[in-house]
């Protein structure tokens, strides 16, 4: 029997030009040297840290940048390069769970959407989104909170509901369109049912659009746990976390703003570099682009 996706298959050599357009594209490339450091300080972190994060040394506290201390002290006397480098674990940790969950049940609700259009069904899910989209992640993790308790767990778990209706809109506009391709009207004379075309042809088809919006799913997950760790319904201490370390040097940024300005940038080049990553595999994937090449 033929294959009813042969056409959609990428042709001989095209992972080759792909990571070549890839090594080409500024964006990606420095998108991705910036998130690959502070991956690899996450992954570190594991195993070394110049310092341990919970040791208190008050003979030590608020010092400046130093050979001793790379990036400084805080006012416990704590290495800040050893608890960027935890914190480091701790974002990317809730972010990347986060947006798995928003994956896991946004995009089978997409699917499923897409498939019914136009039905109770489709009709129900959309309205469910717009119900979520309604309630911010902050709002969210605080009724979250307020039930089970703030921790890193809870944030993720809010910060993934935020997501769900993310994934689950993206992944129905761009099977909506596919669903009147050609090679999907085959499948269907075919005899192929609706959650079977869904996966074996709508699905692969979409990956790409969801890659990219991964990407920058990733980076907003980042903010947000900074801003709920900030406000305390994040990570909790001992642990280290980005949010909580510029909550806790605002009152002392006048006479130690090495306190406030290393965590910040750690947000700022963590965010900037999953974002130019995201700008780049948008072009990367990007039909209009791949026909001029």
């Amino acid at each position: 029997m033929t294959d009813l996706r042969a056409d959609h298959l990428p042709p001989s050599g095209a992972p080759v030009r792909l990571w070549g357009r890839a090594l080409k594209s500024r964006s990606l490339v420095l998108g991705a040297a910036l998130t690959l450091i502070f991956v690899l300080a996450a992954l570190v972190s594991f195993l070394w840290t110049p310092f341990d994060v919970t040791g208190i040394d008050i003979a030590n506290k608020i010092k400046g940048p130093s050979a001793r201390n790379p990036l400084g002290t805080d006012h416990f006397g704590r290495d800040i390069l050893s608890m960027i480098m935890v914190g480091a674990r701790v974002s990317i940790a809730v972010a990347f769970v986060a947006v798995g969950i928003g994956m896991a049940f946004g995009v089978p609700l997409g699917l499923w959407a897409a498939a019914r259009k136009g039905s109770l069904l489709d009709e129900v899910i959309m309205r469910g989104n717009d119900l979520v989209f309604a309630f911010p992640s902050l709002v969210i993790a605080i009724l979250i909170t307020a039930i089970f308790g703030p921790s890193a767990v809870n944030a993720i778990v809010a910060i993934g509901i935020f997501n769900i209706p993310v994934f689950a809109r993206l992944t129905r506009s761009g099977a909506l369109t596919l669903w009147q391709k050609d090679y999907v009207l085959a499948a269907r004379v075919a005899g192929k049912g609706a959650a079977r075309i869904s996966v074996e042809h709508i699905l692969p088809n979409v990956t790409n659009l969801l890659i990219v919006q991964g990407t920058i799913q990733f980076s907003l997950g980042i903010l947000a746990e900074a801003g709920l760790s900030y406000v305390g319904l994040g990570a909790q201490p001992p642990t280290p976390s980005w949010g909580r370390m510029l909550a806790e040097s605002q009152t002392m940024i006048s006479f130690a703003p090495h306190m406030a300005l290393f965590p910040g940038l750690a947000i700022l080049l963590t965010v900037l570099g999953l974002n130019l990553m995201g700008d780049g595999l948008r072009d990367l994937f990007d039909p209009k682009l791949r026909g001029r090449s």
